[in-house]
């Protein structure tokens, strides 16, 4: 019978390079820098023919794959629409052509913005029967999100 142990010392000398070759590879950040920049959410006003509308929108850029996802909430009515569409870099930041839907399937509007740093502007204009209609000027600014704090540990009032 043969022994095992010249493979079993191979073993333990090839896993701490292949282990930490892994742990290497956990700290490589897969976002370029300016989806690091561009990710987060925003908030702001349209104005358009039915008055000032607060939105919030909620944003993923995609650089490589030149696309754009999110979620754009109506603040006043509280409606909430899928966003999803291109975005194509520029020196600056880039334009995004995002189709936006209600319940996943009906497409209600069309976002043709740029974001330029902290801000993306543009023009959000409604859809129905598959034209677009009435636009609204938008204006949106990034808003920084406040980190979740662990809950704090309970105090013990006694000694």
């Amino acid at each position: 019978m043969r022994s095992n142990r010249p493979l079993a010392a191979a073993a333990a000398l090839l896993l701490p390079p292949v282990l930490s070759g892994c742990a290497l590879g956990a700290y490589l950040s897969p976002l370029t820098p300016l989806e690091r920049a561009a990710n987060g959410t925003y908030e702001g006003i349209g104005v358009g023919g039915t008055g000032r509308v607060p939105y919030r929108l909620t944003l993923t850029v995609q650089e490589r794959e030149g696309r754009a996802t999110g979620v754009l909430v109506n603040l006043e009515s509280r409606k909430a629409y899928a966003a999803s569409g291109t975005f194509k870099r520029s020196e600056a930041g880039g334009a995004l052509e995002l189709n936006l839907y209600e319940n996943g399937d009906q497409h209600r509007a069309n976002l043709h913005a740029v974001l330029n740093g902290p801000k993306i502007s543009g023009v959000l204009r409604t859809v129905v029967l598959g034209r677009e209609l009435l636009g609204y000027t938008v204006e949106l600014n990034r808003v920084e999100t406040a980190p979740v704090a662990a809950p704090a540990a309970p105090v013990s009032s006694t000694p």
